[in-house]
């Protein structure tokens, strides 16, 4: 009898050790670090068409500064309000950045520890409790018109050895995934405006005038006055007052007039931009006169409007005529870490003299029919562009790099030979 009993005895632990085996075998439990793997980051955001605004925050290393760029969709247009509200030819770009960051999953997670957030490069560009200046993400936020937030993310670094992912972290969470993904959202203005400024071909140029000045303010007189004039005709160019034309650089100059690039903008005062729209000029009123001033332009008193460096004029076969004045350094512009961008140390600057462009146009039927081909009459385009655009240019000072900014002035002595 006893030992039946024992044997029951024996039965029933066993059976409970069975049972507790099964219950507390770590092979059938997830860990709390795998416990969201696999799983989509905003099951909410079923629609890569909702977003109505994108906000795209980078990171340079170089100057430890963050530059936020926002787009959105208001008053039925896409506008940048970052940069002024400057018109945004938006919805290619931000289909594609919506594309590339709907449905994604977390993949791997590869941490949970804020230590290793810098080696994945996804710390919060905006993050101040940080005291590191690397190790800092690109932060892509995509909000309905509601202004509810669809996805929100860092994008961090490319893991070794792994083309196509990318390390991504939301910002209000610790952990690091490594996540299937092609998104580069881009936070330069350049990219996400009409890139076309002048809307000029090479072969539609024909006469450039290149007028090199500087102003001595304080007796209000040009020094070191250059003019270079170039002319084509019958597909040929020629240099007036004699000398041969360097190709290669006159090449040079007409690529950059046609390819000319902004990379930031500033708001004209509404009395300017107003009088700009119009054909009876400029009224001096102190609030135009110091505008103009500070971004480096000079009206005289006989109403003619002169600039810092200088001026480049351009004619072209449909009757307009183009006139670039160059003006001061652009040190305050929102593209600098002076005023749109967000340093996190001492001394956080742009590189480069990127220049203020004041851009102005204007069509003359005469020109036109000067500039017609044989046997054609004069382009009527060019009245309906010149309206178009002189609404355009009235409104900013542009902002060009350095780099365009020598390459549409070159001196007399590189441009002609002798």
């Amino acid at each position: 009898m006893r030992e039946w009993l024992k044997t029951c005895a024996f039965c029933v632990v066993a059976g409970i050790l069975v049972v507790a085996a099964f219950l507390f075998d770590p092979g059938t439990s997830t860990p709390k670090i795998f416990n969201d793997q696999g799983q989509l980051f905003y099951p909410a955001f079923t629609d890569p068409a909702a977003p109505r605004s994108i906000e795209i925050i980078d990171y340079d290393e170089s100057t430890a500064t963050a530059r936020p760029l926002k787009v959105e969709f208001k008053s039925n247009k896409w506008i940048i309000p970052s940069h002024f509200g400057y018109p945004a030819d938006a919805e290619e770009q931000l289909a594609k950045t919506a594309a590339a960051l709907f449905d994604l999953r977390k993949d791997v997670i590869v941490s949970d520890r804020i230590e290793d957030q810098a080696q994945f490069g996804v710390i919060d560009p905006l993050d101040q409790s940080s005291t590191g200046l690397t190790g800092r993400g690109k932060r892509v936020t995509l909000r309905d018109g509601h202004g509810n937030i669809l996805a929100d993310y860092v994008i961090g670094k490319t893991p070794d050895g792994k083309p196509g992912y990318r390390y991504v972290r939301v910002p209000a969470q610790q952990r690091t995934y490594m996540v299937k993904t092609d998104a580069e959202a881009s936070a330069r203005f350049e990219d996400w405006i009409e890139t076309d400024l002048l809307k000029v071909k090479p072969n539609d140029i024909r006469r450039i005038i290149i007028n090199r000045y500087s102003i001595n303010e304080n007796f209000g007189v040009l020094q070191n006055v250059e003019s270079t004039v170039v002319v084509r005709e019958n597909d040929r160019w020629s240099a007036s007052g004699g000398g041969t034309l360097r190709k290669e650089r006159l090449d040079e100059l007409t690529k950059a007039l046609a390819n000319l690039r902004i990379v930031d903008v500033q708001p004209k005062p509404l009395g300017l931009s107003r009088d700009l729209k119009t054909l009876e000029g400029i009224r001096l009123s102190p609030e135009t006169i110091f505008s103009l001033r500070q971004k480096g332009f000079f009206v005289t008193p006989r109403g003619q409007l002169l600039s810092n460096e200088g001026e480049l004029s351009v004619d072209t076969a449909n009757g307009l005529q183009y006139t670039l004045r160059f003006g001061e350094i652009a040190t305050g512009s929102s593209f600098s870490a002076g005023e749109g961008g967000i340093s996190l140390k001492e001394g956080g600057a742009v590189q480069g003299e990127q220049r203020y462009l004041f851009v102005t146009v204007n069509y003359k039927p005469a020109r036109a029919q000067q500039y017609a081909s044989e046997g054609k009459g004069p382009s009527e385009r060019g009245k309906e562009l010149e309206r178009e655009l002189r609404n355009r240019f009235a409104d900013w000072y542009y902002i060009i790099s350095g780099t365009d900014f020598q390459k549409l002035r070159p001196l007399k002595k590189d441009l002609i030979r002798g």
